[in-house]
């Protein structure tokens, strides 16, 4: 049974979108606690009165959670499924918002953000490799990058949140209220309900573990719904190899692999810190720069809708002029803007760099996150992308401490802070440079080799 050839033959569908939306959901709704925690620890800031050092450990504990969830749910995805998978870890971060709620102080939020980390950690990387498998090859990095886009929305949600509840707040005469932000942020827990009936398993992956039946069941249903017969799209070629072990930490260091694994190793390291360094400070930075908190949240929110046109941006090139071609580049203009940002003194000046800073950086996450699978055979895809995000997290870890310390003892200040991440980013850039090889209109096969 051909799998890979039967679903790369077909064209779109709405069962492609169907599927793109059903798992950009999940995506929507893990950046929106990222966002809402970023809002929330510029308040806890000044009631709990926290020193740089305790936020910037509160928004490290979320990333070191993450580290353990991509390190062990894509494991677990080659082994019980990227929908169980998807499902378990969605679950897990919502219901870990909502208790980050009761949190009664600073070591009580701490370990709640790790829990919450875990999960968010867990689900990015198996939603990805997922809608990576269903999409026909001629189409991937566009479906992915767009599954990428939905981060966007999620921290434009929670910019939109914190800025009415800071403005609710201020007409009540009171402060912001950062126990119902966690509690809007617990709602996704009944989403698992909808992925449940609706999200299919990757036929794949149910070939590539040897049940058959259950992926031929699903081929044959996104065959009729696309109007083509099965024989006619079934055509030659190898069987899908089936793995007959767990894969294992060694096997990304294969000959091969082990070349792809550090690309997308320094890659993701490069992404994560700048990304959760600047993300995770920026409204707290504003302040720090003499910007009211409401004042800080609105610029936020703009820069956030930034993301939007960078992934839509990232999107079309990935299929024009290809991954390499359009990640480093990216990556590049994103450490100029954040240069300039870190110099902007008037508030256009801030908005435009911030913007810029935005656009270049979430459309590079978003040929981070469909690059990634494709450099990996089906059985090995979930443990490579996991291993692959845990390693970045450890980036996102040591970057938000990092930008703690240059603000607080070490006085470097704020435009030390975006220099220092403009380095990261051109660094991680000749990484791919280097290191990287064009996966644009393959098969993920023959990329794998198989």
């Amino acid at each position: 049974m051909q799998v890979a050839g039967r679903l790369d033959r077909l064209p779109l569908t709405r069962f492609h979108y169907r599927l793109l939306i059903l798992s950009g959901l999940g995506w929507l709704f893990d950046s929106m606690d990222t966002g809402l925690v970023s809002f929330v620890l510029a308040r806890l800031k000044v009631e709990w009165s926290l020193t740089p050092d305790q936020v910037a450990l509160t928004g490290s504990a979320g990333l070191f959670g993450m580290f353990l969830g991509g390190a062990l749910a894509g494991g677990l995805a080659d082994r019980y499924g990227r929908k169980t998978m998807f499902q378990a870890t969605l679950l897990i971060f919502s219901l870990a918002t909502g208790l980050c709620a009761f949190a009664q102080g600073f070591w009580s939020l701490l370990l709640l953000r790790i829990l919450v980390g875990f999960g968010l950690g867990g689900e990015l990387p198996v939603a990805a490799a997922l809608v990576s498998e269903f999409a026909p090859a001629r189409h991937r990095g566009r479906l992915v990058v767009l599954l990428e886009s939905f981060w966007a929305a999620g921290w434009a949600a929670a910019a939109v949140i914190a800025d009415l509840l800071a403005r609710f707040a201020a007409a009540q005469g009171s402060t912001f209220p950062w126990r119902a932000a966690f509690a809007i942020g617990a709602l996704p827990a009944f989403y698992v309900f909808v992925l449940r009936r609706a999200l299919p398993e990757s036929p794949r992956y149910l070939a590539a573990r040897g049940r058959d039946a259950e992926a031929e069941a699903i081929l044959r249903q996104i065959e009729t719904e696309a109007g083509v017969a099965p024989a006619a799209a079934a055509g030659p070629g190898n069987p899908e190899p089936i793995a007959h072990r767990p894969p294992r930490l060694g096997d990304l260091f294969a000959p091969g692999i082990r070349r792809r694994t550090a690309m997308l190793w320094i890659l993701w390291f490069a992404m994560a810190y700048s990304y959760y360094g600047i993300f995770i400070w920026l409204p707290a930075l504003l302040v720090g720069q003499g910007y009211a908190e409401v004042t800080s949240f609105r610029f936020t929110l703009y820069i956030t809708l930034a993301q939007v046109p960078g992934y839509f941006a990232a999107a079309w090139l990935v299929e024009k002029i290809g991954r390499k071609a359009t990640l480093a580049p990216f990556m590049i203009l994103c450490a100029v803007a954040s240069h300039f940002f870190g110099s902007a003194r008037s508030d256009a000046d801030v908005v435009l760099w911030g913007c810029l800073v935005s656009f270049f950086n979430l459309g590079a996450w978003g040929v981070t996150y469909g690059y990634t699978p494709e450099l990996y055979p089906t059985w090995l895809r979930g443990t490579g992308t996991g291993s692959a995000a845990a390693f970045g997290r450890i980036g996102g870890i040591v970057a938000p401490i990092v930008v703690g310390k240059l603000v607080g003892a070490w006085g470097g200040g704020f435009g030390a802070v975006f220099t220092m991440f403009a380095v990261v980013l051109v660094a991680g850039a000749i990484g791919v440079l280097i290191l990287g090889e064009e996966t644009r209109g393959r098969t993920l096969e023959e990329i794998s080799g198989h």
